[in-house]
Protein backbone atom coordinates (compact mmCIF):
# COMPACT_ATOMS: atom_id res chain seq x y z
CA UNK A 1 0.00 0.00 0.00
CA UNK A 2 1.20 3.31 -0.96
CA UNK A 3 1.93 5.84 1.68
CA UNK A 4 0.22 9.27 1.71
CA UNK A 5 2.48 11.67 0.13
CA UNK A 6 5.24 9.25 -0.73
CA UNK A 7 6.59 8.88 -4.78
CA UNK A 8 6.04 6.37 -6.62
CA UNK A 9 9.04 4.40 -6.85
CA UNK A 10 8.86 3.34 -11.01
CA UNK A 11 11.69 2.37 -13.12
CA UNK A 12 10.65 4.02 -16.33
CA UNK A 13 12.30 1.38 -18.02
CA UNK A 14 9.17 -0.79 -17.05
CA UNK A 15 7.02 1.19 -19.39
CA UNK A 16 7.85 -1.56 -22.07
CA UNK A 17 4.39 -1.72 -24.08
CA UNK A 18 4.23 0.62 -26.95
CA UNK A 19 0.43 1.54 -26.94
CA UNK A 20 -1.35 3.67 -29.65
CA UNK A 21 -4.10 6.42 -27.35
CA UNK A 22 -7.20 6.86 -29.58
CA UNK A 23 -9.63 9.41 -28.95
CA UNK A 24 -13.26 8.98 -29.89
CA UNK A 25 -14.86 11.19 -32.90
CA UNK A 26 -17.99 11.02 -34.68
CA UNK A 27 -17.43 9.24 -38.16
CA UNK A 28 -20.48 10.12 -40.84
CA UNK A 29 -22.37 7.01 -41.53
CA UNK A 30 -23.12 7.68 -45.17
CA UNK A 31 -26.82 8.51 -44.36
CA UNK A 32 -26.65 11.71 -42.74
CA UNK A 33 -25.80 10.44 -39.30
CA UNK A 34 -23.07 9.84 -37.22
CA UNK A 35 -21.59 7.49 -35.36
CA UNK A 36 -18.90 7.08 -33.04
CA UNK A 37 -15.36 6.35 -34.35
CA UNK A 38 -11.70 6.25 -32.83
CA UNK A 39 -8.87 8.16 -34.05
CA UNK A 40 -4.98 8.06 -33.04
CA UNK A 41 -3.74 10.88 -31.44
CA UNK A 42 -0.52 9.59 -29.65
CA UNK A 43 1.65 6.70 -28.71
CA UNK A 44 2.95 5.91 -26.06
CA UNK A 45 5.29 3.84 -23.70
CA UNK A 46 3.28 1.69 -20.83
CA UNK A 47 3.29 -0.82 -18.06
CA UNK A 48 0.15 -2.75 -18.11
CA UNK A 49 -1.09 -4.72 -15.16
CA UNK A 50 -3.84 -7.00 -15.10
CA UNK A 51 -6.16 -6.55 -11.71
CA UNK A 52 -9.49 -8.46 -12.52
CA UNK A 53 -11.66 -11.26 -14.73
CA UNK A 54 -15.50 -11.02 -14.72
CA UNK A 55 -17.76 -12.99 -17.13
CA UNK A 56 -21.12 -11.48 -17.92
CA UNK A 57 -23.94 -12.20 -20.13
CA UNK A 58 -25.13 -9.94 -23.29
CA UNK A 59 -27.20 -10.02 -25.90
CA UNK A 60 -24.41 -11.68 -27.92
CA UNK A 61 -23.84 -14.74 -25.64
CA UNK A 62 -21.15 -14.53 -22.77
CA UNK A 63 -18.37 -11.80 -22.76
CA UNK A 64 -15.29 -11.58 -20.39
CA UNK A 65 -13.18 -8.32 -19.55
CA UNK A 66 -10.29 -7.97 -17.67
CA UNK A 67 -9.52 -4.88 -15.73
CA UNK A 68 -6.50 -3.74 -15.76
CA UNK A 69 -4.17 -0.55 -14.62
CA UNK A 70 -1.87 0.75 -17.16
CA UNK A 71 0.37 3.45 -16.50
CA UNK A 72 2.59 5.90 -18.27
CA UNK A 73 4.22 9.32 -17.99
CA UNK A 74 1.21 11.94 -17.35
CA UNK A 75 -0.18 14.21 -20.48
CA UNK A 76 -2.60 16.53 -19.95
CA UNK A 77 -4.82 15.56 -23.46
CA UNK A 78 -5.67 11.78 -21.26
CA UNK A 79 -9.74 11.58 -20.52
CA UNK A 80 -12.00 9.10 -19.97
CA UNK A 81 -13.58 7.23 -22.36
CA UNK A 82 -10.22 7.10 -24.78
CA UNK A 83 -8.61 4.00 -25.27
CA UNK A 84 -5.41 2.32 -25.86
CA UNK A 85 -4.91 -0.07 -28.89
CA UNK A 86 -2.11 -2.77 -29.22
CA UNK A 87 -2.44 -4.51 -32.01
CA UNK A 88 -6.21 -6.04 -31.96
CA UNK A 89 -6.33 -5.45 -27.82
CA UNK A 90 -8.26 -2.45 -26.93
CA UNK A 91 -8.40 -0.83 -23.31
CA UNK A 92 -10.76 1.68 -22.89
CA UNK A 93 -10.19 4.13 -20.39
CA UNK A 94 -12.92 4.34 -17.25
CA UNK A 95 -10.87 6.18 -14.68
CA UNK A 96 -7.58 8.56 -14.24
CA UNK A 97 -5.08 9.45 -11.55
CA UNK A 98 -2.12 10.29 -10.48
CA UNK A 99 -0.62 8.02 -7.97
CA UNK A 100 1.27 10.16 -5.96
CA UNK A 101 0.13 13.55 -6.79
CA UNK A 102 3.32 14.94 -8.56
CA UNK A 103 2.09 15.03 -11.84
CA UNK A 104 4.97 12.58 -13.45
CA UNK A 105 2.80 9.59 -14.12
CA UNK A 106 -0.72 8.80 -14.98
CA UNK A 107 -2.91 5.52 -13.46
CA UNK A 108 -5.54 4.72 -15.92
CA UNK A 109 -8.23 1.94 -15.25
CA UNK A 110 -9.26 -0.03 -18.05
CA UNK A 111 -11.45 -2.62 -19.27
CA UNK A 112 -10.57 -4.88 -22.15
CA UNK A 113 -12.87 -7.01 -23.68
CA UNK A 114 -12.26 -10.55 -24.43
CA UNK A 115 -13.97 -13.10 -26.28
Amino acid sequence: MAVPGALMDLDPGRLTARLVLERPEPVGDGQGGAETGFVEFARVWALIEPLSFAEEERAAGAVSSVTHHVTLRARADLAPGQRFRKGARLFVIAALRDPDETGRYALARCREDVG
